[in-house]
């Protein structure tokens, strides 16, 4: 497949994932993912049924495909990315690679339990600017445990070019019902205080 036949079906593809996501972002409450492994939070994220993730809207991305172990992003680079040099910002790179990677991890998860990154180690390989229409970043889990796991992913443009690699650590941990609780004014004041 050409570049431009690939450019063609992913836009498609994203058009399809858009078009079934809520129409607000936002974060899922305790209540709503309790009960449910990663895989299914995933399968009510795509249905519409808990809000799609606003990091996506901020820096153009959406979640395309994930199954049990694997994760594919799809992501538009564009100038408002830019760093001063005239390129796609590092930053852009790390998160869609943590994202993907993170989210391959989460879909192998049982109910009750969460996780979070403790290291994101990262290669970008090659400049990427808006002259690429788009780009996928695909995550893979390595190794689940019970309290680690690892994951490895890749950015590749249609075109098969690969722009960055990433391995990722994550902590896996018991989820508490307070884990997606808006904190209250005086318990961040304790905090300060006791930091």
């Amino acid at each position: 497949m050409n570049m431009q036949d690939a450019t063609v079906r992913w836009q498609a593809e994203e058009n399809a994932v858009r078009a079934r996501l809520a129409k607000t972002a936002g974060y899922a409450r305790a209540d709503q993912i309790a009960g449910r492994t990663g895989l299914e939070v995933f399968e009510a994220i795509f249905s519409g049924e808990l809000p799609r993730p606003p990091i996506g809207d901020t820096l153009d991305f959406v979640p395309i495909h994930i199954e049990y172990g694997a994760a594919v992003f799809q992501g538009t680079p564009s100038q408002r990315h830019y760093n001063p040099l005239g390129t796609v910002h590092g930053g852009w790179f790390a998160t869609l690679l943590d994202s993907a990677v993170g989210c391959a991890v989460h879909s192998t998860l049982p109910a009750g339990k969460g996780y979070t990154t403790l290291e994101l180690k990262l290669n970008i390989v090659r400049a990427l600017t808006d002259a690429v229409p788009l780009v996928r970043a695909e995550g893979k889990v390595l190794h689940g445990g019970r309290q680690v796991a690892t994951a490895e992913g890749r950015i590749v443009g249609p075109d098969g070019k690969l722009y960055a690699h990433a391995t990722t650590t994550c902590l896996v941990f018991e989820r508490t019902p307070q884990a997606h609780s808006e904190p209250k004014f005086s318990e961040l004041s304790t905090s300060r205080e006791t930091a």
